[in-house]
């Protein structure tokens, strides 16, 4: 036992706690950043087409948006999608997966400038407030 204790790797360990902790504070911001401008969306996913509705703080620019999907438990099944405005002003993007599951989404510009996150649950019908 103390051989594999010696002579194994722990790959769930992070090495660099300060560089990690800095990350997290960067992310923190971005959420507090879409907060102040009170983003405010209304996403959609109906099989493999998604689209997002801006409720209050629409970029003035209508510049694409990232979007993210990571699998809560199958890191093979994460993707990102690049969602463009059309002439309604609607985000959509389609999937080349249906999304079923329980995802982390998170929503952000091209700049990165702020960011969304939530936990969410597919299939699911209807508008879905997805908010700082």
């Amino acid at each position: 036992m103390l051989n594999l204790a010696m002579n194994t790797e722990d790959s769930l360990v992070i090495d660099d706690y300060y560089k990690e902790g800095k990350g997290i504070n960067m992310q923190l911001s971005k959420i507090q950043e879409a907060k102040v401008r009170d983003i405010r969306t209304v996403l959609i996913v109906d099989g493999t087409n998604i689209s997002l509705r801006f409720v209050s703080g629409e970029p003035k620019t209508g510049e694409a948006l990232a979007i993210k999907f990571h699998h809560a438990t199958l890191v093979e099944k994460d993707f990102s999608l690049l969602l463009t405005r059309d002439a309604n002003g609607i985000y959509r993007a389609k999937s080349e997966q249906v999304v079923s599951g329980k995802w982390k989404i998170s929503l952000s510009p091209l700049n990165d400038e702020w960011k969304i996150n939530n936990d969410l649950s597919f299939p699911r019908s209807g508008e879905i407030e997805f908010i700082p």
